[in-house]
């Protein structure tokens, strides 16, 4: 097989070129005011939208061993914490820009890898320091330094939005016994008089306007939500039945109604900071993601509830999954017990079949198709297997899988199969026009759940199935909106399943756009995950740049001290005479780090003035004699690098920001061993053969052929 040589770092040092360009790619990802990127796809022309350096980076072609490396770097960060990836992306360009920087002022690379390897073990270690106790920002988050701002509606009321208040946790559905179909408590402006209720207008958008109407007490006739009843603003018809307005609930004028709803039947609990430990733990650490907080909120409040009666974590992550339903406004989100899931037309027609039934449950732990084998399944050897099973005499060719494997599900009265891989399309068919449901790729957590709450014990193959298999206790209804009326959305529709006990909860993430659909769930997993690794830590870091303000600090004090006093903080003494270099580009990073951050967050209108902005609180830090608890101190007065720009810029003010401990020291530490890697290896070696295509190339005499 050819193959080529190539000296990398002559001249160029294009492996570093190479992850400074990638690198580049991901600077508008950095803060809160994330600017957002359309990524096409060539054979589809569909795009998705997307604002992680995660997917960014799988959208793109890396081909070169750059990329591969980056690419492999960003994945392992992204397995382990699920957050912190922009932050690694970034510091990767601009560390790989600095060591250019010390490699053209002839700075040996064994001075470049010590001397900043030590750098960076140092600052991890100054900023233990700012570490802050999950109590005391629990306690600081609910004492009476955030509170909710009214807003102005168009109306001219003044009221509380309820879709972006983080202490309103409406969006949480609950199955109650007296079902009444209700509005959220706080969708409506409070108009004077409570009989003109049926008139009142409202719009379940923050920002809608007030649009849609209240549907007549009596009216019955709007009972599924479809597509074409959802409006270009977002905004539909709703039915009011009680609010807070009214008083108690069943002393309304309209308490009369019976239906179905899954929602709270009259607003958030009272002990507000009994949940808003985490939940505004969430909010500081939501980094402006305010349909995601709401969700999570309602998640902690509810796994919080059952935490303290049964000791376990406060969030349990194999309790929680998501489903996107296509067609709805963003204000439908809530989170639902259950597993809520998109099923086809034919299906949803079976499950309209089970209305108020207790279904018998199978669980499948693998795929529902005739040639499937399990893992590690291995056939006789010196066999060939003509048919396993031959058709019958008069059947029609394939049949007879599929009607042997519905007659066992008959046979012992299955009406629900979860399956956790494919289900193959002809046994669906079979199964619906027996009246089963089967439903295919579930998550193999959804299926413990339901086989802890409702007894069913999973199998590989229907051939297995027995009687102590089977479960009992569950149901399966149509998702309903926040209104309680079903969702038809023409080709699938969501619909919900669960079990009495079962601690299963689904982020239900609604979007009137099909490429946003990625960018949702991305950022729910995201601020969940920050919860979890911060519960985790039991610590938090400051937010809005001030760890990155400290390190920067301290990298440049650290370089500005006499060579003979820096050399025990470096293994070699001769390598002191390139400390002062190799720390101030190291430093560089932060700083380019922190002016980028000001930048995208409008807080500065060049890097040039972020520049100076972050070396005025450099200045005014050492002026202080402790830089960090001046950082500190600027944090809790909510003045580090922070302006008259907040995430929640309507609702909340003095908002505490927090950052992860592990995930971002990890994301450092990830950088820097990318780009030193990346600096050390010095040589390319080609395995594909190209020979004629690299030998009338530009850079032909790079290149060693053997």
């Amino acid at each position: 097989l050819p193959m080529a040589f190539r000296n990398v770092n002559a001249r160029r040092h294009i492996g570093l070129q190479q992850l400074s360009s990638l690198a580049s790619t991901g600077r508008t990802f950095l803060g809160p005011m994330k600017s957002h990127k359309f990524i096409v796809d060539e054979t589809t022309n569909q795009s998705t939208l997307i604002c992680s350096a995660v997917r960014l980076i799988e959208s793109l072609d890396l081909t070169s061993a750059v990329g591969q490396l980056l690419n492999e770097t960003i994945q392992a960060q992204h397995k382990e914490f699920k957050t912190g990836m922009s932050t690694l992306l970034f510091l990767v360009g601009a560390w790989s820009n600095a060591v250019v920087e010390c490699l053209q002022q002839n700075v040996p690379v064994p001075a470049i890898v010590s001397v900043m390897s030590e750098g960076l073990n140092s600052c991890c270690e100054s900023v233990q320091c700012l570490q802050i106790p999950i109590r005391d920002v629990k306690r600081e988050l609910c004492s009476s330094r955030v509170r909710p701002k009214a807003f102005e509606s168009r109306t001219g009321k003044v009221g509380c939005d309820g879709l972006t208040n983080p202490w309103n946790l409406l969006c949480f559905q609950r199955d109650i016994s007296a079902t009444e179909e209700v509005i959220p408590m706080n969708s409506c402006s409070h108009q004077g008089d409570d009989h003109n209720f049926n008139k009142c207008l409202f719009s379940p958008l923050a920002g809608c306007g007030l649009v849609a109407s209240v549907a007549a007490a009596g009216d019955r006739s709007s009972s599924v939500l479809s597509a074409s009843d959802v409006t270009a603003s977002g905004c539909v018809a709703w039915k009011l039945t009680h609010s807070r307005h009214l008083g108690a609930p069943g002393k309304g004028p309209f308490s009369g109604q019976q239906g179905h709803f899954q929602g709270y039947p009259s607003g958030p609990p009272a002990d507000l900071c009994g949940c808003c430990g985490l939940g505004h733990l969430a909010v500081a650490l939501s980094h402006g993601n305010q349909t995601s907080v709401k969700l999570l909120q309602s998640i902690a409040a509810y796994q919080q509830e059952r935490a303290e009666r049964s000791g376990s974590s406060p969030i349990n992550m194999a309790e929680i999954v998501t489903c996107c339903v296509l067609g709805l406004p963003e204000s439908y989100s809530c989170v639902s017990p259950g597993f809520v899931t998109l099923v086809s037309p034919e299906q949803a027609t079976v499950i309209k079949h089970f209305a108020d039934k207790r279904l018998r449950l199978l669980l499948l732990d693998g795929d529902l198709t005739e040639h499937y084998r399990h893992l590690g399944f291995n056939r006789p050897r010196h066999v060939r297997t003509i048919a396993e099973h031959p058709d019958p005499p008069g059947g029609r060719a394939g049949d007879s899988w599929p009607s042997r494997m519905s007659d066992i599900l008959r046979s012992f009265e299955v009406n629900l199969v979860l399956v956790k891989g494919n289900v193959c399309e002809n046994f669906m068919e079979r199964c619906v026009a027996s009246r089963i449901l089967v439903i295919g790729r579930v998550a193999r957590a959804v299926l413990r759940a339901f086989g802890e709450a409702t007894g069913a014990q999973a199998v590989t193959y229907l051939s297995q199935l027995n009687a102590s298999c089977i479960g009992s206790g569950a149901w399966a209804e149509l998702w309903k909106a926040g209104d309680g009326r079903a969702v038809d959305l023409g080709e699938l529709m969501p619909a919900r399943v669960s079990a009495g006990g079962i601690p299963l909860l689904t982020a239900v993430l609604t979007t009137a756009l099909p490429s946003k659909a990625q960018l949702l769930q991305d950022q729910f997993w995201t601020l969940l995950y920050r919860l979890h690794h911060a519960l985790k830590d039991g610590k938090v870091f400051p937010g809005g740049g001030a760890v990155e303000l400290l390190c920067l600090s301290y990298i440049q004090a650290l370089a500005e001290r006499p060579g003979n006093e820096a050399v025990r903080e470096l293994p070699i003494a001769w390598l002191a005479e390139y400390k002062s270099i190799v720390l101030q580009a190291l430093a560089s990073g932060w700083k380019q780090y922190l002016s980028v951050l000001l930048c995208n967050t409008a807080k500065a209108s060049s890097e040039l003035e972020a520049g100076a902005s972050v070396d005025h609180h450099i200045q005014k830090a050492a002026a202080c004699g402790s830089p960090s608890a001046y950082i500190l101190e600027e944090f809790r007065r909510g003045g580090v690098l922070r302006g008259g720009c907040d995430p929640f810029p309507d609702q909340v003010t003095d908002l505490m920001v927090c950052d992860n401990v592990a995930a971002k020291t990890e994301a450092w530490r990830r950088a820097l061993d990318l780009v030193l890697l990346v600096l050390q290896t010095d040589a390319e070696i080609i395995t594909e053969p190209r020979r004629n295509h690299i030998l009338s190339s530009p850079v032909a005499s790079e290149f060693m052929f053997f």
